[in-house]
């Protein structure tokens, strides 16, 4: 599950914010449980349980699932990401672009893969050939099992500016076939023909549905991913504000008429499990992927 720090993350918040709630939790990670076992375990009355387990439901946390007359109560939820807004620098100005998920232009994937638009998806499912597809720049969210895909964004330097910081975003997920919460991958990153890290997926979510993704698209797959920002400087790469790598501004040759961006799953990768971009109108965030140039 994906959280930001906004009044629509509170219902969460508000749900683990109980002992008790946190008890239920950790029991039903372990199996799924009925109100009355779990009261026993507890020792708290049946009407005290069915009250916090309905904070945890309306939270998303977890569902209920009938056995006969008993009310099953199971974990919906592996892991909770907690998205805190960026750091800014206003002293600089800067270039953005986002480019949608569909504007590759280079690629080379395996199966499973595929590309899904807002009506449906685009081209044949599990088919390669099909990510050359003219319609593929309608694309809104694609995923591929091994191999890379390639971006080009368009470079707004000027001679007279100075490339002080570059931040790189996108939401990003692993890809199992239909979803696997627990599905960890190693996506790596590199710009400009340079590596600039490799950051681990925990997993491909169906947990609840993306905030933005369409009706067509079936509860059982891939809904949302995680918000992921790199950002090199003169000092190295950061991803979400921890230290990522060595790589500086000066290892990318910033002043190219264009910003090579690929994202892979490599051969050597201990955790080969897939990619899946989500851009505008799918997953938890609205948005494409994005370029920022901050310059001087």
């Amino acid at each position: 599950m994906e959280l930001d720090i906004s009044d629509r993350s509170l219902p969460v918040y508000k749900a683990l914010a109980s002992p008790v709630r946190l008890n239920i939790i950790q029991k039903l990670s372990q199996r799924k449980m009925s109100v009355r076992e779990l009261a026993s375990e507890l020792g708290l009355s049946s009407t005290i349980v069915l009250m916090h387990l309905g904070k945890l439901a309306d939270a998303g946390l977890i569902e209920f699932e009938r056995d006969g007359h008993n009310k099953i109560s199971r974990l919906k939820v592996d892991n909770i990401n907690v998205r805190f807004p960026q750091i800014i620098y206003p002293a600089f100005d800067s270039y953005t672009v986002q480019l949608p998920v569909g504007h590759f232009t280079n690629y080379q994937v395996e199966p499973s893969c595929g590309m899904a638009g807002q009506d449906d998806f685009i081209g044949k499912v599990d088919t390669p050939g099909y990510f050359m597809d003219p319609d593929r720049i309608k694309a809104g969210m694609i995923w591929w099992t091994a191999g890379f895909v390639e971006y080009q964004f368009p470079n707004y330097l000027t001679k007279n500016d100075k490339l002080e910081m570059l931040d790189l975003s996108m939401e990003l997920g692993s890809e199992f076939p239909f979803s696997n919460n627990v599905w960890p991958s190693d996506i790596t990153f590199s710009i400009n023909d340079k590596e600039i890290g490799t950051w681990t997926s925990p997993g491909d979510f169906s947990d609840i549905r993306g905030k933005y993704t369409p009706a067509w698209v079936p509860d059982n797959v891939n809904q949302y991913g995680i918000m992921k920002t790199v950002r090199i400087n003169h000092d190295g790469s950061f991803l979400d504000a921890q230290p990522f790598s060595d790589v500086t501004l000066a290892d990318l040759d910033p002043y190219q008429p264009t910003f090579k961006v690929r994202f892979a799953i490599k051969e050597d990768a201990k955790n080969q499990g897939g990619c899946t971009i989500f851009g505008k109108g799918f997953g938890n965030y609205d948005q494409d992927i994005e370029l920022k140039l901050y310059h001087s």
